[in-house]
This record gives C-alpha cells, sequence and structure tokens, in this order.
C-alpha cells in the first residue's frame, strides 16, 4: 500500500507531537513525582529556639507548597515523647534534646539560625526531585499513633529586635549573646556552690596539720592529692546526676521534682543565712568531726610518704561522698539546666569541668596562700552567709522557672 507525501506528513507530524507530549510529560511527572514532602517536628512548649524554629516553617510552607508540617510537643505528650524516643531508635541517635526535626530518613538536631534551616531546605529540596522516604510516616501507621498535620504551625516569635545580638569585648572580639548565658551561670552556680562550709572545715584542719610539717614539698603533695580527689569525687557526682537525667529524658515530673528541689533548698539556704550567722556545717556533727580529725593526725603524721598519700586521697574521697550531703541541690538544678540545652557530650562534660573548676577555686586560693605564707587563710562566715543569700535566692528563682517557664533557661 503506497501512502501520500500527504500522509506521510501527517504520520511524522502525529510522531512528533506524542514524542513531545510523552516527553513533557516524563518531566513533568519527575518534577511532580513527589506530591509533597512530610516534615515531622518535635518540640517543647516554652521552648524559644522551637519558636524560632516554628517561624522558619511557616516561611517554609509559603515557599514550598509541597511541603506538610506535623508538630509534636514532647514536654506535657507523653505519646508524642514515647514517639520521639522511637525515631530515635529508628535512626540511631540519642535523642538528648528539642527541637528535633526528621525529613524523610535525615533528622536535625538542636536549631541554629543560618545553619540548621539551609540544611533542612537542602534536604526538602531534594526530596521534591526524588522519592522521600517517610521514616516517622512508618512508625506513624505501623502503631496507629496520632499527629496532627497543621498546615500552620500556630506560632508567633517572641523575639526582641531592639535587643543587641553581639557585644565586642577586648580581647575575645564579638561573642553572640545568645551564647554566653550558660557559661556565666555555669561561673555562677559553681562559684556559690564552692563556699561551702562543709568541705572547707577539712580543709582547712589538713592545712593546720601541714604547716607542722618540715617538708614543703610534702605539704604541696598531700595538700594538692586531698583537692584533687575533692574535685575528681564532685566530677564524678555531677556527671551520674546528668546521665541519669539524660537516661529519664523528657519526663515531665522529673523537672518538676528538680525545680521543687530547687525551690527547697533555696528556702533552707535563705534559713540558714538568717539563722547560722556563724557559717558552720550542720552535716558533720561533733563525733563525726573528732573521728576525721583523728584520721588527718594519723595520715600527715605517717613517715612513709606513699602511704600518707593514699591515705590522703582515700579519706578525701570518703569525706567528699558523705559531705555531698551539704550541696546535693545545686548540681542537681544545673544539670537540669544542662540537659534542657542541646549539646554534644564534651559540651556536657566541658561545661561540669567549669562548674567544678569554680567549685574548687576557693579552697586552691585559701591553700595555696597558706603554702606560700605559711599561715592559715580561711573563708570567713561574712562570705558564707552571703552565699547562702544568693545562692538561696538563685535556686528559688531557678526552680520556679523549671517549673512553669523552662525555656527560658535553653541558651543557645
Amino acid at each position: 500500500m503506497e501512502i501520500s507525501n500527504g500522509g506521510c506528513k501527517k504520520i511524522f507530524l502525529i510522531l512528533v507531537s506524542a514524542f513531545l507530549f510523552l516527553t513533557s510529560a516524563a518531566v513533568f511527572a519527575q518534577e511532580n513525582a513527589i506530591t509533597g514532602v512530610n516534615v515531622y517536628f518535635f518540640w517543647g512548649d516554652g521552648c524559644p529556639h522551637c519558636e524560632e524554629e516554628k517561624v522558619f516553617f511557616n516561611e517554609l510552607k509559603i515557599k514550598y507548597q509541597g511541603i506538610k508540617i506535623y508538630d509534636f510537643e514532647v514536654w506535657r505528650n507523653s505519646h508524642n515523647r514515647q514517639l520521639l524516643s522511637e525515631v530515635g531508635e529508628k535512626l540511631n541517635f540519642n535523642v538528648q534534646g528539642v527541637p528535633f526535626t526528621v525529613v524523610g530518613n535525615k533528622y536535625f538536631s538542636g536549631w541554629r539560625e543560618g545553619i540548621t534551616d539551609k540544611s533542612i531546605k537542602q534536604v526538602i529540596e531534594s526530596y521534591l526531585k526524588t522519592n522521600c522516604p517517610d521514616l516517622v510516616g512508618w512508625i506513624l501507621t505501623s502503631e496507629e499513633q496520632g499527629g496532627t498535620a497543621s498546615d500552620s504551625c500556630g506560632c508567633e516569635s517572641e523575639q526582641n529586635s531592639s535587643l543587641p545580638q553581639e557585644i565586642k569585648l577586648p580581647i575575645f572580639g564579638q561573642v553572640s549573646l545568645k551564647n554566653i548565658s550558660l557559661p556565666i551561670l555555669t561561673v555562677i552556680f559553681g562559684a556559690l556552690d564552692g563556699f561551702n562550709p562543709c568541705a572547707m572545715w577539712v580543709l582547712l584542719f589538713l592545712i593546720t596539720l601541714l604547716l607542722g610539717l618540715k617538708d614543703k614539698k610534702k605539704m604541696l603533695i598531700l595538700g594538692s592529692a586531698f583537692i584533687v580527689t575533692s574535685a575528681l569525687v564532685y566530677f564524678l557526682f555531677m556527671a551520674a546526676w546528668l546521665n541519669l537525667i539524660l537516661f529519664l529524658g523528657f519526663i515531665l515530673w522529673i523537672r518538676i521534682i528538680i525545680g521543687l528541689i530547687a525551690i527547697i533548698g533555696g528556702g533552707y539556704s535563705l534559713k540558714e543565712y538568717r539563722d547560722n550567722k556563724e557559717g558552720v556545717c550542720k552535716i558533720a556533727g561533733d563525733e563525726k568531726k573528732q573521728k576525721i580529725i583523728a584520721n588527718l593526725k594519723k595520715i600527715t603524721r605517717e613517715p612513709k610518704f606513699w602511704l600518707a598519700l593514699l591515705g590522703i586521697i582515700v579519706l578525701a574521697f570518703a569525706i567528699n561522698l558523705i559531705e555531698l550531703v551539704c550541696s546535693a541541690g545545686l548540681p542537681a538544678v544545673y544539670t537540669q539546666i544542662l540537659t534542657l540545652n542541646n549539646l554534644s557530650w564534651w559540651q556536657y562534660y566541658g561545661y561540669i569541668l567549669v562548674y567544678v573548676f569554680f567549685f574548687m577555686l576557693d579552697d586552691l586560693i585559701v591553700f595555696f596562700v597558706a603554702m606560700a605564707t605559711l599561715r592559715i587563710v580561711g573563708m570567713t562566715a561574712k562570705y558564707t552567709r552571703f552565699s547562702h543569700l544568693i545562692g538561696g535566692i538563685i535556686m528559688v528563682i531557678i526552680g520556679l522557672l523549671l517549673i512553669f517557664k523552662p525555656g527560658w533557661l535553653m541558651f543557645g
């Protein structure tokens, strides 16, 4: 059968049209293969960084019409906390704070403006062009748990644009105000905790005995061993508190209990300021003190240096374990504040080290001044009482914030 030239042209035009149609359809299908990308946002009521990310999500939904934001409040909702825990297990990531965002099988812990927002955008743009896994959606479907998809996060920014975001300091240069609060709080808590008569009286008596020795090198080593061991015990104690709170996770009543401990401890400190004008330790009674004094005398008079050193270390360890009761409140409250901030493991322990350094600073000053002058200089009752007053006020305020406004204790 012969085909005319006109017929050939028609067939050619049909084939070209079909090719163009199929090509356009393929491109359109590729660009719109994903009708939407699901974003799962875990947040805490009162968390300022969560509020900042909510504002970002509001802007994001205007720019990208193909995304849905699912939000889950975890501080007050036990089901959402459990979901967050399961998501962390599936992602093989130990979730230690909010905000926590999941897009597909990618996760973002914490919020850093200019960093986290750009990373989330890149992942969303990538998933809008390719197949997007939905890890959290799969968990929700398999376990029939709820989280309501919202067209709006229902959030408003609480940022105060009138406040400066950075300040310029000598030597340090530009310092962000968002990053300065937690270090300052660490120094204040550690220093206040250091004015502890329960630990100081033992050090002062030890210095009295050491000053009677003729060997200054032995005096320096034994005294330093006592201080270093005391610092190590306190560091281990605070690290244990930290890991316990991290293990318990976002359980609301844990935070409330620690808040109540802070309020009660602060009230006790204020009572001590009013009643304990001598600034003496009430934890260690006279009988216990006499026993410690006898052991110190025996150890410092030990002719064999290594036995004396070992005895000082063991005794310092035992004394500090007993007298942790005298100052257990501040470390517990401080480690709770640490867990509210999204930090890496080395930052957690780094802050504890700074805390312990300032906790031991008064001991270091008293000891080295005594070694240099061969005279004992102790902490006066006036400073002890003053620390009770300031510490009590701060503890009460922190306790109230932990219960009612925990977000105010989350820093950059």
